[in-house]
């Protein structure tokens, strides 16, 4: 047996995992763990680092569905075959994060739950939840497989930059969230929205400065602006095929995701 906290994670992963070992796991230096999800259609094998004698740390891994999955724990010593030490039942669920990056995804053009999204801001969330929220929605919206005529500005293409209008931008922009406009910037229309005026004559630009976000500022409106730090400048990945293998830098872990 083998104890996983917590016990599940949301779809997009990238969140801490310990693992407590049982006694008899304990063991010499030069066992190497991994841990081996398997759900119903892709299966994850993760590298785990040592805490200390009994317990384990790793990355979870994203998923492609909801679903509870099973969790192998894996043992491998330099020549001896790899052994099953324990099993465990783990969950990927869909969290709130999750859910905002699906709502303002498929909000993108939508001018109504534009501007609903400008009355939660008059609720704004403390500093450390706006931080929270940035690094969630952004790891979230990295994870949404968005289709490929997918826009920053919505689906209707017609629209001039003369037409006053609410933007995903604006959003961003105005709860503060760097991560999120970081991501945006990169998507396909997301540096025509820095141009784009809402109907009170405001940019996203303008809204930076007005409101004295200043590193905000520099990401919009510099050349060389580099991404903002966040868990997922730590990871790099790696396609090939039917396989992603991702490292995490920060606990240097390895993820293989691999379709079943």
């Amino acid at each position: 047996v083998m104890k996983l906290n917590p016990q599940q994670a949301p779809l997009y992963g990238d969140s801490v995992i310990t693992v407590q070992l049982t006694e008899e796991d304990k063991v010499e230096d030069d066992v190497v763990f991994y841990l081996v999800f398997t759900g119903s259609t892709v299966q994850h094998c993760t590298s785990t680092r040592k805490i200390n004698p009994g317990s384990l740390e790793t990355i979870s891994p994203g998923h492609d569905c909801c679903e509870t999955v099973k969790v192998a724990l894996c043992a491998s010593r330099e020549g001896h075959p790899v052994l099953v030490v324990a099993e465990e039942s783990f969950q990927f669920v869909q969290d709130e994060a999750y859910d905002a990056a699906q709502f303002l995804a498929t909000c993108a053009g939508n001018q109504q739950a534009l501007n609903f999204t400008r009355f939660l801001d008059r609720s704004r969330p403390p500093a450390a939840d706006v931080d929270f929220l940035d690094e969630k929605v952004a790891l979230a919206f990295r994870h949404l497989k968005l289709p490929a005529e997918w826009n920053v500005l919505g689906a209707d293409q017609s629209l001039t930059e003369s037409i006053p209008r609410e933007t995903l931008m604006h959003f961003a922009v105005r709860l503060g969230l760097l991560r999120l406009t970081w991501f945006l910037l990169q998507q396909p229309g997301g540096r025509g929205a820095l141009s784009i005026h809402n109907n009170e004559g405001a940019t996203p630009v303008s809204l930076a400065l007005e409101r004295g976000y200043q590193k905000l500022h520099q990401l919009l409106t510099e050349e060389g602006a580099r991404e903002p730090d966040s868990w997922s400048t730590l990871s790099h990945t790696v396609h090939s095929g039917d396989y992603s293998v991702k490292h995490h830098r920060g606990l240097d872990v390895y993820l293989l995701t691999a379709e079943a």
